[in-house]
């Protein structure tokens, strides 16, 4: 898929919308958390280009979270989103500033 695909209907994005959960600083990433604390299960969700700010991405972590889930959306691009309508940096370039993240996750299982 040329990269320009990914970006032909790019969503709202919003500084408004807050959601239910909230964004904490863990690791030095800054990702959006929902759901109980103490569910016994969790999803991981990965923002795109766009980051976490598009309210649908909120809406869907939200709405996962209130069926007993632990939600957090991890946000790989540093506050630093892409925004389709500044002709200064298109897709190109801004992804010049935004090499491949790799990372090592290590999970543990806890007993509850």
């Amino acid at each position: 898929m040329p990269e320009t695909q990914c970006c032909e209907n790019p969503p709202t994005l919003s500084i408004t919308s807050v959601g239910i959960g909230c964004v904490a600083e863990i690791g030095g990433l800054k990702p959006y958390i929902t759901g109980p604390p103490d569910a016994k299960l969790a999803v991981l969700l990965v923002s795109d280009v766009f980051g976490y700010e598009a309210p649908k991405l909120r809406k869907l972590a939200d709405k996962v979270a209130s069926r007993g889930f632990y939600v957090v959306v991890l946000h790989f691009i540093y506050g630093d989103p892409y925004v389709p309508d500044n002709p200064k940096r298109p897709i190109a370039v801004w992804r010049q500033s935004h090499g491949t993240v790799c990372f090592d996750f290590q999970f543990k299982s806890l007993s509850v």
